[in-house]
C-alpha cells in the first residue's frame, strides 16, 4: 500500500480521499526541517501547501518518494530541479484557487482606487476626513494584466465586466486566445506606458524575477497603481517604495512579498500601500478545492500511473496510462538495448513513431526510451529525471511521426548517433501487447526481449551458428531462443540469443576469439 505524508494543513476531506482509495496517510504538520528529513524516507508521496520547504537535503533523504503534490499553484517552496534529478514528480493544483486569487486582486484594486483601508482607519479613529480620501473610478480605466494564464484571464474577464479596457502582456498568449478573452495583446513596454492599473499574474522564474524595477516603473504613466497577488519577487520593493515617494506610482496593493512571512518591509507604514498576508488563495472554497484536488492527483499517480498538472513531466490521464503501458514498456526496452551497447560519447537520439504509436501521446514513451537508454550508466535515472539528464549531457532528442505504409500496425524506431557510430533498433507490439524487436541496424530480425540475452554481430559464414552453440553448450548455457538476421548471403549478420542463465565473462571472452565474430555483448532486460 502506498504511503503519503501530509506536512501542511489541508482539509480533513483530503485524508478521507486517501483512505477511501486505499492509500495510507499520516498527517504531521509544523515539522522542522530535521524532523521532516528524519521521517520522509518512509513515504511514497508528500502533500504540502506553502509552509513545508522541500530542499535537496529533504529529497536526498526521501529514498521512496515518487510524488510531491502542492495544494496550490506556486511551487517556489519545492526545489523542482532537485526533485526532477531524483525522479520525483512535482504536481500543483493550478485551477483550484484561480477564482479566489482573481477575486482578491479585484478586491485590492477596488480598495486601492478608493483608499478604503486608510479611510477605515481614519474613520474608526474618530476623524471624518471626507476630503482627504478622493478616489478614482475603475470604469474606462486601462488595466494592464501581466501574465494572462488561468488567474490573469479571470481578472481580465471581471475587469471587462467593470467596463475597463484590458491590455495583456504574456509571451504565451496567442492572438486567437486574446481575441476570445476580449483583451489586447501588447508588449511589456507598451503595457507599462498605457496602464492606469497594473496587476501581476505570472509565475516567478529567472525571466520574471524583478520584472517591475526602477527602470520599468519609470516607463509607467505617472499615477499608476500596482496590484501584486502573484509572487513577491516580481517587484523590486525598494524601487516601488521610491516610486511611491516621488509620486510616479499613486498606490500599490500587495498580497505577496519577496520575503515571507513579511515582518518588516520598506513598503510598510504607508497610507498609499495596502498589504495582506498572502491571502490570495485563502477562502474556504479554495482551500477545500485544492486539498481535494491534490489528494486525487496523488492517488491517481500512485495507484494508476496517471500524471495530472505535473510541472516536471508530461501529463498522462488514467485512461492514457492504461493505453500507453505496453508502449512505454517497449520504449524502455528499446532504449535499454541501445544503452547497453553504447559506450561512446552520445550526440543524439532520434525517435520515430509509426502506425498506431504515431497517434498517441508520445512524450511519456519518449521519457521511457531515455530512461531505458541512460539506466545502464545511471542506475537512479527514471522517466521523470531522464529528459533533464539528457539535456545536461547535451544529448539532442528528436521525435518524428510518420504516416506511411508499414508491415506492422505500430512501430517505434530509435537511432543513436555517437562519435563515429550509429546504432538503430525498431520494435513493435505483438499478440497481447508483447514488446518485440523487429529490426536492428536495418537488419530485419524478430525477437522477444528476455532477461538474459547475447548480442552477436558476425560475418555470415557456414558453420558459425553451430560453433556458437557448441561454445555455449560446453559452458552449460542453455539456449532458450535463437534469432538471426543478415544484410545478405555472406555479409554482416546479427544473432540475438536468449539464454536461461547469465553468460559469464569467460564465455564472452571465448566467443570473441571465434573467427568471423565482430562484436559480442551481454544484454539484460
Amino acid at each position: 500500500m502506498p504511503k503519503v505524508l501530509i506536512s501542511d494543513n489541508l482539509s480533513p476531506r483530503a485524508v478521507e480521499i486517501f483512505k477511501r482509495r486505499g492509500v495510507a496517510v499520516d498527517v504531521r504538520t509544523g515539522l522542522k526541517a530535521p524532523e521532516l528529513e528524519s521521517i520522509i524516507g518512509a513515504y511514497d508521496g508528500l502533500a504540502v501547501r506553502s509552509s513545508t520547504k522541500v530542499t535537496p537535503a529533504i529529497l536526498q533523504a526521501a529514498t521512496r518518494l515518487r510524488v510531491i503534490g502542492r495544494a496550490g499553484i506556486g511551487v517556489d517552496n519545492i526545489d523542482v530541479p532537485a526533485a526532477t534529478q531524483r525522479g520525483v514528480v512535482v504536481m500543483n493544483t493550478p485551477f483550484g484557487n484561480s477564482i479566489t486569487t482573481a477575486e482578491h486582486a479585484i478586491a485590492l484594486m477596488f480598495a486601492l482606487a478608493r483608499q478604503i483601508p486608510a479611510a477605515d482607519r481614519s474613520t474608526q479613529a474618530g476623524k471624518w476626513e471626507k476630503n482627504r480620501f478622493m478616489g478614482v473610478e475603475l470604469t474606462a480605466k486601462t488595466l494592464g494584466v501581466v501574465g494572462c494564464g488561468n488567474i490573469g484571464a479571470i481578472v481580465a474577464d471581471r475587469a471587462l465586466g467593470l467596463k475597463m479596457k484590458v491590455v495583456a502582456y504574456d509571451p504565451f498568449l496567442t492572438p486567437e486566445r486574446a481575441q476570445k478573452l476580449g483583451v489586447e495583446k501588447v508588449e511589456l513596454d507598451e503595457l507599462l506606458a498605457r496602464a492606469d492599473f497594473i496587476t501581476m499574474h505570472t509565475p516567478l522564474t529567472e525571466a520574471t524575477r524583478n520584472l517591475i524595477d526602477a527602470k520599468a516603473l519609470a516607463k509607467c504613466r505617472r499615477g499608476v497603481r500596482i496590484v501584486n497577488c502573484a509572487r513577491g519577487g516580481l517587484v523590486v520593493e525598494a524601487d516601488l517604495a521610491a516610486a511611491l515617494e516621488s509620486g510616479q506610482v499613486a498606490g500599490a496593493a500587495l498580497d505577496v512579498f519577496a520575503t515571507e512571512p513579511a515582518t518588516s518591509n520598506p513598503l510598510f507604514g504607508r497610507d498609499d500601500v495596502i498589504c495582506t498576508p498572502h491571502l490570495g488563495a485563502s477562502t474556504t472554497e479554495a482551500q477545500e478545492n485544492v486539498a481535494l484536488q491534490v489528494a486525487e492527483q496523488i492517488c491517481d499517480f500512485l495507484l494508476d500511473g496517471a500524471v495530472n498538472n505535473a510541472v516536471n513531466m508530461p501529463s498522462v490521464s488514467g485512461e492514457e496510462a492504461k493505453q500507453l503501458g505496453p508502449y512505454m514498456s517497449l520504449g524502455t526496452k528499446l532504449g535499454s538495448y541501445l544503452g547497453q551497447l553504447s559506450d561512446e560519447n552520445i550526440r543524439s537520439l532520434t525517435i520515430e513513431y509509426e502506425g498506431h504509436a504515431a497517434e498517441l501521446n508520445t512524450k511519456p514513451i519518449t521519457a521511457c526510451i531515455l530512461a531505458g537508454f541512460l539506466s545502464p550508466q545511471l542506475e537512479t535515472v527514471n522517466t521523470v529525471s531522464a529528459p533533464a539528464v539528457a539535456r545536461s549531457r547535451n544529448i539532442a532528442v528528436t521525435e518524428m511521426r510518420h504516416d506511411r505504409q508499414l508491415d506492422y500496425p505500430t512501430l517505434i524506431r530509435v537511432t543513436v548517433e555517437a562519435d563515429g557510430h550509429r546504432r538503430r533498433i525498431a520494435g513493435s507490439l505483438f499478440g497481447n501487447k508483447r514488446p518485440r524487436i523487429v529490426e536492428i541496424a536495418e537488419v530485419a530480425i524478430e525477437a522477444e526481449f528476455s532477461p538474459h540475452m547475447l548480442y552477436v554481430r558476425n560475418k555470415d559464414k557456414p558453420g558459425f551458428i553451430g560453433q556458437l552453440g557448441r561454445v555455449l553448450g560446453d559452458a552449460l548455457v542453455n539456449i532458450a531462443a535463437f534469432n538471426n538476421g543478415r544484410t545478405g548471403p555472406g555479409a554482416d549478420a546479427i544473432c540475438l540469443v536468449a539464454t536461461d542463465q547469465p553468460v559469464s565473462e569467460a564465455v564472452i571472452a571465448q566467443l570473441r576469439t571465434m573467427s568471423n565474430v565482430l562484436r559480442v555483448r551481454t544484454l539484460r532486460f
